[in-house]
């Protein structure tokens, strides 16, 4: 191992451990992210008529719930597969870990479409008002990821170049803190920032879209590739899966500003009228 290097603190997995019971620094990671969520989304469905606090703690809690079980469903069909048809009861090891962001996406769109449906919402309204909410959740994951000393970055020799216990005697990118920042703070901040004005519905998750899938293709450029994958072709899984994003969210808001959306009419405004009638 090179002593020029940085080399990885070696955090303990369990941040908090009460008797038998155990939280590893992932899952509190998670829980950031939903409590970030809850407080922001309660600041914002309190400046907008169409949302209530109840309304959006609803949403949140059944939408948390889809992420999971799609994060996990996705990782097993995207990642690995022959293993989930060899034993398809490796779905429900959750504390061998694996999550595919893609696959809860699906998940949480899933969620927002019935959700909208049940409230009589415009799904791509709902879309915006959650998509905001999401990035603090996924950099809070990376770094866990990064806490947990897994998915590490491609050998580099760069100053900060560091080395991982399980990644060899090799210094690599801290590929884990690039994703923090670029999938985190860089994309709530553009989002924040472009959702504070009216924009046309769709506008909003579109941007989303179009934001992550971006970061995620120039982000992996300094991702070690998964080793049973390895690059497939040209990109790795996780560039794949992005492409399409980023094609479905430049198309969502160019249709957007076309003026092609049409939201139906808002709970609010419904209710407002049987009060006139």
């Amino acid at each position: 191992m090179n002593s020029e290097h940085l080399q990885f603190p070696g955090w303990d997995p369990v941040a908090i451990a009460i008797g038998p019971l155990q939280l590893h620094w992932y899952g509190l990671m998670y829980l950031v992210g939903a409590g970030f969520a809850l407080w922001w989304g309660n600041r914002q469905a309190d400046r907008d008529p169409n949302w209530s606090r109840q309304a959006w703690q609803d949403m949140l809690f059944w939408g948390f719930i889809a992420l999971i079980i799609g994060g996990r469903l996705g990782y097993a069909l995207f990642y690995q597969f022959p293993t989930l048809v060899q034993d398809p009861l490796y779905l429900f090891r959750f504390s061998e870990g694996g999550m595919s962001f893609h696959g809860g996406l699906i998940g949480a769109i899933t969620a927002i479409f019935i959700f909208a449906w049940k409230t009589n919402r415009s799904f791509l309204s709902v879309g915006d008002f959650v998509a905001p909410l999401v990035p603090v959740g996924l950099g809070a994951g990376r770094i866990g990821n990064f806490i947990n000393g897994e998915l590490w970055g491609r050998v580099s020799d760069v100053p900060w170049a560091m080395v991982f216990p399980t990644g060899g005697p090799f210094p690599r990118h801290p590929s884990q803190l690039y994703q923090a920042f670029a999938e985190g703070l860089v994309l709530f901040v553009i989002l924040w920032a472009f959702s504070r004005k009216p924009r046309p519905v769709g506008a909003v998750g579109g941007l989303f879209l179009v934001g992550y899938g971006c970061a995620r293709l120039v982000t992996e450029l300094f991702r070690e590739p998964d080793a049973h994958l390895g690059t497939l072709g040209l990109f790795t899984m996780g560039q794949w899966l992005s492409i399409p994003m980023v094609i479905a969210g430049v198309t969502l808001m160019v249709l957007a500003y076309q003026g092609r959306f049409e939201s139906k009419v808002p709970v609010a405004r419904q209710k407002t009228k049987k009060k006139k009638g």
